[in-house]
């Protein structure tokens, strides 16, 4: 720990930080952060080992006033420049884990509530990996200030339709700084969306890269003189925004979901996972995709996962299985989108997942047609249930799921869910555009 601490503070010295900012994230995921001069080596050495107090009653989902007193500690190896800061501010970033001033981890910090999660799998070997893919658009004014996609481009689009080639290419060479390894970057369905995949990786590593990945977005691209957005359904008639989340468990260099010998190349664990992950997704929805306007994005039409099945190939299921075999076998869970929390989103699906396997539960058959196309009636025969069409029906659903609740802890599953209440009676007596529209005159 000394040598890492002392590689950390040269690290520091070598690139001429002068200001050290410690970041954390909230039940919502969204990130906080306090800024920290470079003092002396000693200064930082004390910080590293023993933290800094904060006041957690002032961060939504952690403690009340009478207990307000928190420790956020950094993660040495998450430490990155900020590539969006101008060169001669010198800051550097560390992700916190959060602690009492006992020392012991806090129950409500959503980062170590994924560390908990992961401890469930380490002692057997395994190791559970994440690619996630978090679309977004690219936004502009129109003359009244209403927001307007950036171009009229669609999938695969190239200049001069496609108006977000500079913008992903800045934002390319920005993550890479970052240390992404980035896969790809092309323009969505959507006019003005996009999307930037990056590698899959260790679900933490991977969790950490999100909130980063967001974050820089949006600072890169407001630097240049635009917007970018992670709702999930921020115009009404097109695409939403997705966070599809691939996802194996593997054991040493072995992929624990891969089995050449099967007639799909998966194996019986797969199978397992596939079952928890299908027969706790009603109550998943509410962790993954958190927010009322989340179900505007789960909607019949717009390639978005409404149906609890899964299939090989088959996008219209909640869960896919992309062609890849051996090492890459994988499965996607497609009813994400980029307002979750990852740490909490990760937790929950490695949890339903595990109780899969725990309780070898089958997914059965897999499905290979467009259940789009399907009326109520087949849907009924076929025993396709869909998932919640709204976060109320989600948020009872997690509300009596006791796998997921117990997974992610009694703290953050009762704050998560005063949160919930309070978003959807916010929501419900609000009255719209749409509604004075249509009714106003009866």
């Amino acid at each position: 720990m000394a040598d890492l601490i002392g590689n950390v503070i040269q690290q520091i010295k070598d690139k001429d930080i002068k200001f050290i900012r410690l970041q954390f994230v909230d039940i919502n995921g969204i990130p906080k952060s306090i800024s920290v001069p470079f003092g002396s080596d000693e200064d930082l050495e004390d910080m590293i080992k023993e933290g800094m107090l904060f006041d957690g009653s002032s961060v939504d989902g952690f403690v009340e006033i009478h207990e307000s007193d928190l420790v956020m500690k950094p993660d040495l190896k998450t430490m990155s420049l900020l590539p969006w800061r101008p060169e001669e501010s010198g800051v550097c970033r560390f992700i916190c884990d959060i602690y009492t001033p006992e020392g012991k981890p806090f129950e409500g910090d959503p980062r170590s509530t994924l560390k908990k999660s992961l401890e469930k799998i380490k002692d057997k070997g395994y190791s559970y990996n994440i690619g996630p893919e978090p679309e977004f658009f690219i936004v502009d004014e129109d003359e009244e200030g209403n927001p307007i996609p950036h171009d009229d481009a669609s999938y695969f689009d190239v200049e001069p339709t496609d108006k977000g080639t500079n913008f992903r290419r800045k934002l390319v060479v920005d993550l890479e700084e970052l240390g992404f390894e980035v896969e790809a970057s092309h323009h969505e369905v959507a006019p003005g969306q996009n999307e930037i995949a990056f590698k899959f990786d260790k679900a933490l590593k991977t969790a950490d890269a999100v909130i980063t990945f967001k974050q820089a977005i949006k600072a890169i691209v407001d630097n240049m003189g635009h917007k970018v957005t992670f709702m999930p359904k921020p115009f009404f008639g097109v695409n939403g925004s997705g966070m599809h989340c691939h996802q194996s468990l593997f054991k040493g260099d072995k992929n624990l979901f891969s089995d050449p010998d099967s007639e799909t190349g998966l194996s019986q664990d797969a199978l397992y996972f596939m079952g928890g992950l299908l027969k706790h997704s009603p109550a998943l929805s509410a962790v993954v995709a958190p927010t009322v306007n989340s179900y505007k994005r789960l909607v019949p039409g717009y390639e978005a996962p409404v149906y609890i099945a899964y299939g090989l190939k088959n996008r219209s299921a909640l869960i896919r299985i992309p062609a890849a075999r051996g090492k890459g076998t994988r499965i996607e869970y497609r009813s994400p989108d980029p307002s979750c929390n990852p740490y909490l989103a990760f937790a929950a699906m490695l949890e339903a997942g595990l109780d899969g396997l725990k309780n070898k539960i089958d997914p059965g058959d897999p499905t290979e047609f467009n259940i789009y196309k399907l009326s109520n009636a087949e849907l009924e025969e076929k025993g396709i249930k869909t998932l919640p069409t709204s976060l109320w029906e989600a948020y009872h659903a997690f509300e009596e799921n006791d796998v997921i609740k117990k997974g992610l802890g009694s703290h953050i599953s009762e704050k998560f869910l005063e949160s919930k209440y309070a978003e959807w009676d916010e929501y419900r007596i609000q009255v719209f555009g749409y509604e004075q529209k249509r009714y106003m005159g009866l």
